[in-house]
């Protein structure tokens, strides 16, 4: 029972803390609407199941099942994720990234600064989101242009903060 209180104070945490950034950066119905399917039983009762405090339970859920049937609910429903933008290219026959539209890109931007606030706490600073980006391996998975201009922003935020990043970002159309 604890785990499902705290796993629902974690999700709400950073839901309210994704909506602020989205409307600093121009977006405020998408962060309103932000990771709804997360209170969705299909989601929300693996995240109490496998919560872990300090990063995403979907990282549990994977280790005990292969996979997390939570994870790809979310990424199917929720246009923020990169995940959410493949489709078969028609010349090679494979599956590849698409380039996100920049209103999700935006929000993928708050979503993954949020995610540093909520999960680093007192110890997050502006250079851990693109620490983060940079150690993973979202960079080489989702669209080039996508990649290029998430890390621009990350870039952005760690060398000028978060009043100018918003600023810049809400201003590009």
């Amino acid at each position: 029972m604890w785990h499902f209180i705290k796993h629902f104070r974690t999700i709400t945490r950073h839901r309210h803390q994704v909506i602020v950034h989205c409307f600093k950066a121009g977006i405020p119905m998408q962060g309103l609407m932000h990771d709804l399917s997360k209170y969705s039983p299909t989601e929300f009762l693996p995240g109490a199941r496998f919560y872990l405090g300090d990063r995403s339970p979907t990282e549990a859920e994977r280790g005990e099942l292969g996979y997390s049937r939570a994870w790809m609910h979310h990424k199917g429903r929720n246009k923020h994720h990169f995940e959410f933008w493949t489709d078969y290219n028609p010349a090679t026959k494979r599956l590849e990234p698409v380039e996100m539209p920049l209103k999700y890109v935006k929000e993928m931007f708050c979503d993954r600064v949020a995610a540093g606030k909520i999960y680093r706490g007192r110890a997050y600073t502006n250079d851990n989101p693109i620490e983060y980006f940079m150690r993973g391996n979202a960079r080489n998975t989702m669209h080039p242009k996508t990649a290029k201009l998430l890390e621009e922003w990350l870039r952005m935020l760690q060398r000028e903060g978060e009043k100018k990043t918003f600023k810049y970002i809400r201003n590009l159309k």
